[in-house]
Formats: C-alpha cells, structure tokens, sequence
C-alpha cells in the first residue's frame, strides 16, 4: 500500500485488524451453506477450497482473465460487483471480503445481519500459508484447506531448493516507476526466485517510487516490468516504454493474475523467474 510510509506502519494495523477480526468470528457447529465472496483474491481462495454448491457468488473482477488466476473456473458462478444490496438478495450465510473492501458494503451487510468475514492481504508466504488455513476454517473445509497447503508447501520447497550461488540483482518497475520492496508480495516473490532486490540498496524495504534516473545508475541484472496492455493510453504507464530501459535486460512481467493475491499461485510468478534467473545464470 503506496499510502504507509513505513512496513512497520502497516504490519502494525493489520495485526490489530487481525486481533479484532479473529475475535469476532464465531464459533460455527457447521460449515456454511451459501457463500458469496466481493473481493477478487477471496474468490480465487474460495474458489480453490469451498465443497460443491458452497460458493454462490464471486466478484465481477474474478472472471477477468489479466487479473485473476481462475478466470475459467470463475466463469460458472454469479457474479456480483459488491454492493450491499444485491449480496444481501443472494441469501448468503457469509460474505468473503478484504479488509480494504468498501466499508459502507461491510457495515450496511452486518447491520441486515449478514456476517462479513475480512481477510487481510498477505505479504509473505507464511501469510499466504495463513490464508489458505483461515478459509478452511471459515468454509468449514479444513481437511481440503490441509490437502492445498501440502502441495503449496511441497511445491514452494522444490522451487526453493535451487540456491543460486550468486544471487543477481532485480528491480520490479510499475506504472509511474513505483517499485515494491521485499516486505511486499511481490518482494517475497523476487527473494523466493534467488534474486536480490534493488530496493533494499535504495532504502525502500516497503516499496515506493523509483525515478527511473536512480533505476539506470542502480544497473540490476533484471528488471520486472509490469505488463503494457496493448492499447493502453495510461500516462502512468509511458515511463515503461521509456528509451533508456533499453540498455536495461528485462524478463518476466509482473502480472495482476500471479503476483497480486496471496494465493497458491504465486508459486507461478516464483517459477517463471526462476526460469529466467537461469537464462541469466547461462549467459554468464
């Protein structure tokens, strides 16, 4: 989150929100029966654990196939674009939603007596360990939650056993040239594929903006960029097809659908760098 100046800042609110969120979910005799879910990453999570029938809605934006990983599989269920009245029609037992979810949706559901679980966005692997177990929990599918946490951990650890001898130096570069540190997801992604992160050497542990003159003289050996839609006229996104990237070796792409939620498939952007770190590694 652009907005925190500081990774203690926002490690601190969530653990709060963590505390009271944790606090308020009551004890359940038996899993829920309709679920519905307004936020894309709870969808994918969802979508991976719930039983047949459970889920009964997903956000508009899971079917988006740039944006979320299951865009197949989202596109057989209802979709909703989280607003308060019409999750309210679906007769849900639970409403799935981030803790950045719109609050006006959140209180007008818990005042119609709909409970609203939140779930806070992960930023390491353990956190995403912590999500996939707490959606079990919460749909009432632990024995499914424990069987994806075995092959997230199984997988993550295959991917991880290749330690590089010499860890080469990346840099991820979004539109307006913000670049994420390695206390985000996508730092930890970076780490998890062997590369060493420029924006510690910069001081942004947390993530901010890079001028792109700092990027030149930094000289990684890899450069993350994030993906030009084709047709996009978004200014933010010019300083991408920037001349002076050109000098610059770029692989990879950061991509909403594999970087941006903290599910399982992260491990795909894991993999993909990992690919490139051995092109890398063979060009010498």
């Amino acid at each position: 989150m652009p907005g925190f100046a500081r990774a203690s800042d926002l490690r601190v609110l969530l653990a709060a929100l963590g505390l009271v969120l944790g606090a308020a979910m009551p004890a359940r005799a038996e899993a829920p029966k309709r679920v519905a879910s307004m936020n894309l990453c709870t969808d994918q999570l969802a979508m991976l654990i719930a039983a047949p029938g459970q889920l009964v809605s997903v956000s508009n934006l899971a079917s988006r196939a740039e944006m979320s990983a299951m865009a197949e599989e989202a596109a057989r269920y209802p979709v909703n674009h989280g607003r308060a009245e019409e999750l309210y029609l679906l007769a849900p037992d639970i409403v799935l939603a981030d803790v950045w979810s719109s609050p006006a949706t959140v209180s007008m559901l818990r005042r119609l007596g709909v409970e609203v679980v939140q779930f806070t966005p992960g930023a390491s692997m353990a956190e995403i360990r912590d999500n996939i177990a707490r959606m079990g929990e919460v749909l009432g599918q632990e024995a499914r939650a424990e069987e994806i946490l075995a092959a997230f951990d199984g997988r993550l650890a295959d991917l991880t056993a290749d330690v590089p001898a010499h860890r080469p130096r990346a840099a991820i570069y979004g539109p307006s040239g913000y670049t994420y540190g390695p206390n985000t997801l996508a730092g930890q992604i970076l780490l998890a594929a062997g590369f060493d992160n420029i924006a510690s050497e910069l001081g942004l542990d947390w993530g901010g903006t890079l001028p792109l003159e700092s990027l030149i003289m930094a000289a990684p050996d890899l450069v993350i960029a994030s993906r030009r839609e084709r047709g996009a006229t978004s200014r933010s996104e010019e300083i991408l097809g920037h001349p002076a990237l050109r000098g610059l070796r770029r692989g990879g792409a950061l991509t909403d659908e594999s970087w941006a939620c903290a599910t399982p498939f992260v491990l795909e952007a894991v993999a993909d760098l990992i690919h490139v770190r051995h092109e890398l590694e063979a060009e010498g």
